[in-house]
């Protein structure tokens, strides 16, 4: 009674796996069709997520502004320049320094220089305020401006005179040994005495252009010759 029983279970149950399997495949080739779909969906789900937590774009990068600012300043200071061979050129004196980056400038308050040119001749040079390049060789003075050169012997014995100039406003070019103006000057060189509305004098080729209104002095020049005997 027992066995006809089983094989009577046995045919019963394997119709229902086999319908329960084709049921999975009918499920799966659905699955395979809509597949894509999903995948696309999902992507397109992960790159919308990703755009919304991705940092913001960087904007365009601004130049700083530079500003006319003080970044060191100096009380009571001496500066001295040297050549290659360790002659000294010049040396600075002021009571207060400021150094300015963005027009690499030096303003000076009561300036005072002395300088050497390659001859040996000595210039110095004072003024209320200055305002020097930082290789201090083009120098603007401002306020009682003076510039003076001292005589100097030449290499055929004669004399380079003395000369002075004077004015509230000198620019002066070192190395280059020029000094101009574009306000009323006062040039003295020797006993003679000069002045005008504008300056422009170059040592080097010892010519001085003063324009506007020009007023001279000159004094009399020595005679050299000895005079006949009576």
């Amino acid at each position: 009674m027992i066995a006809p029983a089983l094989s009577k279970l046995e045919t019963t149950a394997a119709p229902r796996r086999q319908g329960g399997l084709a049921l999975v495949l009918r499920l799966w080739d659905r699955l395979t069709i809509y597949l894509p779909l999903l995948v696309a969906g999902v992507l397109a789900l992960l790159t919308y997520w990703l755009v919304s937590n991705a940092p913001p774009a960087p904007g365009p990068v601004l130049e700083r502004a530079v500003k006319h600012e003080v970044d060191y300043f100096m009380r009571r200071a001496t500066v001295k320049t040297f050549d290659d061979k360790g002659r000294m050129k010049s040396e600075v004196f002021g009571l207060e320094a400021r150094h300015y980056p963005d027009t690499e400038t030096v303003e000076i308050d009561q300036f005072k220089m002395r300088a050497i040119n390659p001859q040996g001749r000595i210039t110095t040079v004072t003024a209320a305020r200055a305002l020097s390049n930082d290789a201090g060789n083009e120098i603007q003075l401002f306020g009682k401006a003076r510039v003076v050169r001292e005589p100097q012997q030449k290499a055929d014995g004669s004399w380079l005179p003395r000369q002075e100039y004077q004015g509230e406003f000198l620019h002066v070019f070192v190395d280059e040994e020029r000094v101009k103006s574009h306000l009323p000057v006062v040039l003295t060189s020797g006993n003679d005495k000069f002045s005008g509305d504008s300056l422009v004098h170059d040592n080097v080729s010892q010519v001085t252009n003063l324009q506007g209104r020009v007023k001279a002095r000159l004094e009399p020049r020595r005679s050299t010759v000895p005079a006949p005997g009576r």
